[in-house]
C-alpha cells in the first residue's frame, strides 16, 4: 500500500480535470488536497469517511469536497480479496477556486456559487433529483473531449448544485482540518487497522503500539485529528457495517451484531440506537419503507 499524502493535482491544459477511474478497489489512502473534488460513484460499496464523518457509500454516491478535507472511499472487504472480481467505478471532477481567472467567482453573478464553495468546506451529499441530474451530467463529461462544450456543461453541474438544497453537510459544524500531510500515513495506519480488524476486539494499546505512540498520547492525538474519541470511531465503523447487513435482509439481527463485533446485543441495540437514533429493527423497517 503507498504512503497516504497530500495529493497535489499534476498540471493540465485545461482548467478542470475530470477523470473517470476503474479499478479493483477504490483508493485505500487517508489524503487531502488543495483542489475542489465533486465525486459520482458510479459502482462500488464501502465506507466513507470525511473529516469527523463515517458513512457507508454504495452507487450512486455524489459528494462535494473543499479543499484541503481528508476524505477515503474505503471498498468492502470482499473487494480487496485475492481472489475478488469486484471493480469499482468513480468519476471525479477536480478544480481551483480560480479555475477561470482570480476575479471570475468576485462578481455579483456569482454570489450562490460563492456560498457553495464555502459550505463545501464541510463535505456536502448530494441526494434526490439533484443527484440523478448531477451524475447524468457527469457521465457525459468523462466521454467529451476537454472542449468549450464541456466547460459549458461543468459550470451549468456548479450552479445547479449552488441553487439546489437537496445537500446534506457531513462533517460537524466545529470541524476542522488540524493534520500536516506528514500526519496522514499514521492516520492511515489506524483507518486500515480498524476496518481489517472490525469484528475482533480492538485495544488502545494495540493500535497506539502500531504507530509508535502510548496509549494515552494516542487518545490525545485521535481525539484531536478526528474529532472523537477512538471507542466512538469503532463504533460508528461497526455501526455503519450492521447498516449494510440490515438492509440486505438475509440476517436477523442478533446474528448480525455478532458479525459486526459487538460483544452483546444489548450493547449492540443501545450503541446502534446512539448513533443513528433508532434501534436495529426500526432501521430495518424504515430501510424497506423507501
Amino acid at each position: 500500500m503507498k504512503s497516504a499524502l497530500r495529493k497535489d493535482l499534476e498540471d493540465t491544459n485545461g482548467s478542470y480535470t475530470v477523470r473517470e477511474q476503474v479499478e479493483p478497489h477504490f483508493d485505500p489512502n487517508w489524503h487531502f488536497h488543495p483542489h475542489y473534488q465533486i465525486s459520482f460513484v458510479v459502482e462500488g460499496t464501502g465506507t466513507r469517511f470525511v473529516g469527523d464523518s463515517i458513512e457507508s457509500f454504495s452507487d450512486g454516491d455524489l459528494v462535494l469536497l473543499g479543499p484541503n478535507v481528508p476524505h477515503l472511499w474505503r471498498s468492502d472487504q470482499r473487494y480487496h480479496e485475492e481472489q475478488s472480481d469486484l471493480t469499482t467505478k468513480v468519476i471525479v471532477v477536480y478544480f481551483a477556486e480560480d479555475f477561470l481567472g482570480e476575479a471570475f467567482f468576485s462578481r455579483p453573478e456569482m454570489v450562490y456559487l460563492i456560498q457553495l464553495l464555502k459550505t463545501s468546506g464541510r463535505g456536502l451529499h448530494w441526494f434526490g433529483q439533484t443527484q440523478r441530474l448531477i451524475a447524468r451530467t457527469m457521465q457525459v463529461m468523462a466521454k467529451e473531449p476537454p472542449t468549450f462544450q464541456r466547460l459549458l456543461m461543468f459550470l451549468d453541474l456548479l450552479d445547479q448544485l449552488a441553487h439546489s438544497t437537496e445537500y446534506e453537510p457531513l462533517t460537524s459544524p466545529g470541524y476542522s482540518n488540524t493534520m500536516k500531510p506528514s500526519e496522514t500515513k499514521r492516520m492511515q495506519v489506524v483507518h486500515s487497522f480498524v476496518m481489517e480488524n472490525s469484528r475482533e476486539t480492538i485495544s488502545l494499546h494495540a493500535v497506539a503500539d502500531r504507530v509508535g505512540m502510548s496509549p494515552s498520547a494516542f487518545s490525545r492525538y485521535f481525539k484531536l485529528h478526528a474529532n472523537k474519541t477512538f471507542s466512538e470511531f469503532i463504533t460508528e465503523i461497526r455501526v455503519g457495517q450492521a447498516c449494510k447487513l440490515l438492509m440486505e435482509d438475509n440476517l436477523n439481527v442478533t446474528q448480525i451484531s455478532y458479525d459486526c463485533g459487538f460483544q452483546t446485543q444489548s450493547n449492540f441495540n443501545r450503541l446502534f440506537k446512539q448513533v443513528t437514533t433508532l434501534t436495529p429493527s426500526q432501521y430495518k423497517k424504515s430501510y424497506r419503507l423507501v
